[in-house]
């Protein structure tokens, strides 16, 4: 999943709010009119600008909307708002995941962590191997962690900074990143989705994980086979020669291999399953430390201070933690690299959460989410029609209720019977709330994994979305697997 492995409730208890009075049409009002509303709003009126602020009032306006059709269906506004304070709080820990990520990347900056990660990089990681580099990267560190979260704030930002250098598209790095990133959580028996998927539909984690391979190995070896062909294919301007690049960055930090004790620090703690909340704060913390030993010139300029002083160097590692801040290089083309918003950043994302869980929230409370689920359940007979209706209820709910939780708690509840009275074994569901419904919630901008992408990222979630090859083929190889009866395994355990 996301993987923010610390949510302050078990996904597993999410209460699903049932309403026998609200009709299917009266579900879909809200959500008709959220998508009019967005729609018009982003290709309309402010195109990448509207998730400075406009989305998120889109979102207010969508659960009002549901408000009004919980009103006429006599559900008690006192219901809605105490399920949104829900909907909020479930949250916390990727709020504040939000702001030490946004804290990380200011104390790595000024210490040169990032800029020694690009640095090394530039030398290493040339154009025509990139993209799948990236994948292959972030699949292992995702996979030793469990988190594709962790993984996009260490190694994701610094890869996401060397294609910018090498004049790669943004966004087509950040589908790389992401692509690796959630294979990696998928599959680890350390993250959560992948064990709350199982726990959802009835089965076994290590069964679960096998069974994925199936859908999982196929998909990630076509995306890789993709970026390879872009890789060698595209001419990237910058490309012929990153000499001014290296020279540039030198002459701007004091480069060294001792600053890579920070990230790898980090990751260790996260693979020892230490709160990601403390990992990062430690690394936040070691960041600024390192930044007094490496940088000593460039904290004291943040400042404007003569000398560094206890003082100079308090303000100047608060700063980058907290606000703007920039590195100025000799290379113009680094310059908007070489830049941190730190917590303050983070905001326009966190902003965009709490707007989300507020129209989810609402959603759930007039009981439309389950209304929903069931209409579309109710519409296939198959086996294949079952698989159909579970991928698009996933995917869905993605968009709906904008919380990856909910995407695979509400199709994971609703359709287990389903699945056993079908005689297929939790597998088959278990494997499909993942392929559908863990991958996808990162291509909704307004879902929690897709503002959190594209927050630490920097890059827009449309933007990136066309490039997460593995994240939008993973639900077309299951039904295609489904659709051809491959490793459909049934409750007597033959396929």
């Amino acid at each position: 999943m996301q993987s923010q492995d610390i949510h302050p409730k078990e996904p597993q208890d999410e209460n699903i709010v049932e309403n026998k009075e609200l009709s299917i049409w009266e579900a879909l009002i809200p959500v008709a009119a959220l998508v009019i509303m967005l729609f018009l709003n982003v290709f309309y009126a402010f195109g990448d600008d509207a998730l400075s602020g406009s989305n998120q009032f889109i979102l207010l306006l969508g659960a009002a909307v549901a408000a009004i059709v919980g009103f006429f269906n006599k559900v008690d506004y006192k219901q809605m708002i105490d399920e949104v304070a829900e909907n909020v709080r479930s949250t916390t820990g990727a709020l504040l995941i939000l702001l030490f990520v946004g804290s990380l990347a200011g104390t790595w900056l000024i210490s040169g962590i990032i800029p020694s990660m690009i640095y090394y990089g530039l030398q290493l990681l040339k154009p025509s191997i990139f993209l799948p580099a990236c994948v292959i990267i972030c699949a292992i560190i995702s996979i030793a962690t469990g988190s594709s979260w962790t993984t996009s704030a260490t190694v994701g930002i610094a890869l996401v900074g060397i294609g910018n250098a090498l004049g790669f598209n943004p966004g087509m790095t950040a589908g790389a990143v992401i692509s690796g990133a959630y294979f990696g959580d998928k599959m680890s028996p350390l993250s959560d989705t992948t064990n709350l998927a199982p726990a959802m539909a009835g089965g076994e984690l290590f069964s679960h994980i096998k069974y994925m391979t199936y859908t999982t190995v196929p998909t990630i070896v076509v995306t890789l086979i993709i970026f390879i062909i872009i890789g060698f294919s595209i001419d990237v301007q910058g490309t012929t020669d990153t000499s001014a690049m290296l020279v540039a960055i030198k002459d701007a930090f004091n480069i060294s291999p001792w600053l890579f004790i920070v990230p790898l620090l980090v990751i260790v703690l996260i693979i020892k399953k230490t709160p990601p909340l403390i990992a990062l704060l430690a690394g936040t913390l070691l960041g600024g430390i390192f930044a007094l030993i490496f940088q000593p010139e460039i904290v004291k300029s943040i400042t404007g201070a003569d000398k560094l002083t206890l003082l100079s160097g308090y303000k100047g590692v608060m700063n980058a933690m907290t606000i703007d801040t920039a590195v100025e290089t000799s290379n113009k083309e680094l310059n908007d690299l070489f830049s941190s918003g730190g917590m303050s950043g983070m905001l326009n994302t966190i902003w965009l959460i709490v707007c989300a869980m507020v129209f989810g929230g609402v959603m759930d409370a007039i009981g439309a989410l389950s209304r929903i689920s069931n209409a579309v359940l109710n519409l296939f007979d198959s086996i294949f029609g079952l698989f159909f209706s579970t991928v698009i209820s996933c995917v869905g709910l993605n968009a709906i209720a904008s919380d990856q939780y909910l995407a695979i708690v509400i199709p994971g509840r609703m359709y287990a019977k389903a699945f056993k009275d079908k005689g297929l074994a939790p597998e088959n569901l278990s494997r499909t709330l993942e392929d559908s419904g863990t991958v996808t919630s990162v291509l909704v901008p307004w879902n929690t994994c897709g503002a959190y992408q594209s927050g630490v990222l920097g890059v827009d979630t449309l933007s990136y979305a066309g490039y997460a090859f593995f994240n939008w083929m993973s639900p077309i190889t299951t039904l295609i697997f489904a659709g051809f009866r491959i490793k459909i395994k049934q409750l007597s355990g033959k396929n």
